[in-house]
């Protein structure tokens, strides 16, 4: 009974060709919408890497992809300083593997950080998730700090989003936020470099729902772009102009009419004036 399989009950005849399943060929707007497909499915508050700078907002996971252990980007509320935490410390000590680079999360809520923007702006301000959400800050000599609770122009810092996917962030004059090494071999957090090397990169993190969110304004922006909605006269008439049986009149010269009336400012007053052309009698 093990062995037996289920039949297809399907009529077949001798000699007929199996057919051959077609595969769906991945076109980029097929593609596109698996991508959008497998995006709706994510959990909301799966920690994604932003693909561009418009999507970095909301609770952020900042990691720099130090040797031999990553750093986070921590907060401690007692002395409003940010702290340079080395990720596998404690697992280095047990010596288990550590969890690859790429799937990190934070695991504590000194790790997470608060990203927010004024509307249509590149800049963006980072404050800490934990304490009194103290806004991080470099001055004209680079030095970081995160003890404000107010947003100025120090407080600004603009997201640059490297090939590689990793992003640097650059302050209102023009240096970058890097990981400095100080005398003694300690680590320092500051902001006067000139350029992006391996000390200026890192790996930021932020939940899958501000990505979709971010993307979804980015679309109805576009779509009011594309300018304003075109004429349908025959949808128009139907609805406002008709008689008898649903009939309706339309006409090129009406259409260019009312393209005028649009453009100058004044399409509801063509649009009633039209209207009481139109009217049949047995309505009036």
């Amino acid at each position: 009974m093990g062995d037996d399989k289920i039949r297809s009950t399907k009529l077949k005849f001798k000699g007929d060709k199996q057919k051959k399943k077609r595969r769906r060929e991945d076109t980029e707007e097929g593609s596109s919408d698996n991508k959008r497909r497998k995006e709706d499915n994510v959990d909301p508050d799966t920690w994604v890497f932003p693909d561009n700078p418009n999507e970095i907002r909301g609770p952020t996971f900042i990691i720099h992809p130090s040797d031999p252990s990553p750093i986070s980007l921590n907060f401690s509320s007692t002395t409003n300083r940010v702290v340079l935490h080395f990720i596998d410390k404690e697992k280095l000590e047990d010596d288990s593997e550590p969890q690859s680079l790429l799937e990190r999360t934070p695991t504590d809520i000194s790790q997470v950080w608060v990203t927010t923007r004024v509307a249509g702006s590149p800049t963006i301000n980072i404050r800490s998730g934990s304490g009194e959400g103290k806004f991080l800050s470099a001055n004209t000599l680079g030095i970081v700090s995160c003890d404000r609770d107010a947003r100025g122009p120090q407080e600004e810092w603009t997201p640059v989003i490297m090939p590689d996917g990793m992003t640097a962030l650059m302050n209102s004059y023009e240096k970058y936020l890097g990981i400095d090494e100080v005398a003694g071999g300690s680590l320092q957090l500051r902001a006067d470099s000139d350029e992006v090397g391996f000390k200026e990169r890192f790996w930021l993190k932020i939940q899958s729902k501000y990505k979709k969110e971010a993307n979804e304004e980015e679309k109805t922006k576009k779509e009011g772009m594309a300018g304003p909605p075109k004429i349908d006269e025959s949808a128009t008439n139907h609805v406002y102009q008709a008689w008898g049986a649903g009939r309706s009149v339309v006409s090129s010269h009406d259409k260019k009419e009312l393209k005028r009336a649009r453009k100058e400012g004044r399409l509801a007053e063509a649009l009633l004036d039209r209207r009481a052309k139109l009217k049949s009698d047995r309505f009036c």
